[in-house]
């Protein structure tokens, strides 16, 4: 299993190395568009090799998707959790029950010795 593994890694890091191998050309990133960039009187601009665009995107979306889908699941975790509570009051309060049907036993028990003696 462990052999399966690496050869995966190896094989998406080969795909990864001939990705940016391909798309080394550089690219201009602009903060706003032209227009608005000169109406406003800044804008930020970057050359960066257009692998470093593709990374960023794959990893900003599947950040995004890690992020949307903790958020929708938060209510079934938040439900198993009150659930989860719920067993171990419910749990405490029988042992509460039955220590003190202990007690009141021993109670009875001791007053009948009591009588006796």
């Amino acid at each position: 299993m462990r052999y399966l593994r690496h050869l995966v890694l190896g094989i998406i890091t080969v795909s990864l190395i001939v990705v940016a191998l391909a798309n080394r050309g550089a690219v201009s990133l602009t903060l706003l568009p032209e227009a608005l960039g000169t109406l406003v009187g800044f804008n930020l601009q970057l050359q960066v090799p257009l692998f470093v665009v593709i990374f960023l995107g794959v990893t900003m979306g599947l950040l995004i998707g890690f992020v949307w889908e903790w958020l929708r699941e938060m209510k079934h975790r938040n439900a198993a959790r009150s659930e989860h509570m719920q067993v171990v009051r419910l749990e405490r309060e029988v042992s509460k029950l039955k220590a003190s049907s202990a007690d009141t036993d021993k109670d009875e028990i001791l007053a009948l010795l009591d009588e006796v003696s």
